[in-house]
């Protein structure tokens, strides 16, 4: 991959190091105030919205200017072969990150249905914590402690979605094919598809959530199943969300004049988050809604 030139020709050096930067400590004071408005939104103290707002626009001024120096850096032809194995490990690693993420509400998943739900079912602990319980997946707690709700089945919303998702995974690998063969029209084309296809996906899943709130009584404290349905679903469309606005980024850069045949890693890393995206929908659709 020659990514020791820009689009301009210019020879990259060795490995391009940047000079310091206040954008670290920008994007620091911008979670500061995320974070102390949570707090207080939280505890019902009027400011916190506030400070939430405030927080999340300074911290996108700031990713703006940060991407952009990132963005300059790479088309004048600063970033070197070197760099570009840097940032495929990098993002790599953070793709790994969200896996063992991931790992952790599927993990949770599991052993509330296959160990603890049993286990407090069983006599000795019915008799002495749980007076009839039942040891059924998905239970209303104790004693029915959590009000009646019905489960969401696969059929047709969570389907449909999948057939987004992976319809939306073979058009970005079309689009990447097409960038290979310097095909710039297809590719603007194929991505584009990519990304009406996965905000229509948050579009539907939004319909599900007003559905299972309003007519099946499904809500985060519907006892293990809604917090985990609400955890898992929720947060899946949220790198939907993320994904999706990464495909937008490229996507305008690319209409820019961005990115060669050889030398477009910030299109391939968007595309492994996007597939990323697409294998954890596949378990979600298969333990959530099926099993």
């Amino acid at each position: 991959m020659s990514a020791g030139h820009s689009a301009n020709g210019n020879q990259a050096p060795y490995y391009y190091v940047p000079a310091d930067s206040v954008h670290p400590v920008r994007a620091s004071i911008a979670l500061l105030f995320v974070l102390l408005g949570a707090a207080l939104w939280v505890n019902s103290i009027a400011a916190g919205p506030w400070l939430v707002l405030v927080g999340l626009l300074f911290l996108f001024f700031v990713l703006w200017g940060w991407f952009g120096d990132a963005i300059r850096e790479s088309e004048t032809g600063m970033n070197s072969a070197r760099v570009d194995v840097s940032y495929r490990w990098s993002m790599a690693w953070f793709i790994f990150s969200e896996v063992m993420f991931f790992a952790a509400f599927f993990g949770s998943l599991w052993y509330v249905r296959e160990i603890t739900t049993p286990w407090l079912s069983d006599i000795d602990h019915r008799n002495l914590l749980w007076p009839n319980f039942s040891g059924t997946w998905p239970n209303l707690g104790p004693a029915g402690v959590v009000e009646a709700f019905q489960t969401v089945g696969p059929f047709w919303l969570p389907t449909i979605n999948t057939a987004l998702l992976l319809t939306s995974g073979l058009t970005l690998t079309i689009s990447h094919h097409a960038l290979r063969e310097n095909h710039r029209g297809k590719t603007a084309f194929w991505l584009a598809a990519t990304i009406v296809l996965g905000f229509v996906f948050v579009g539907v899943q939004a319909y599900e959530y007003m559905h299972a709130y309003a007519d099946l009584n499904l809500r985060f404290d519907s006892g293990a199943y809604g917090s985990l349905f609400y955890m898992l679903t929720g947060f899946h469309g949220f790198h939907v969300i993320l994904g999706a606005t990464m495909l937008t980024v490229i996507l305008f850069r690319l209409l820019k004049g961005h990115f060669t045949a050889n030398n477009h890693f910030g299109f391939e890393g968007a595309a492994w988050y996007w597939h990323f995206v697409d294998v954890v929908w596949l378990g979600l659709y298969l333990f959530v809604y099926w099993f």
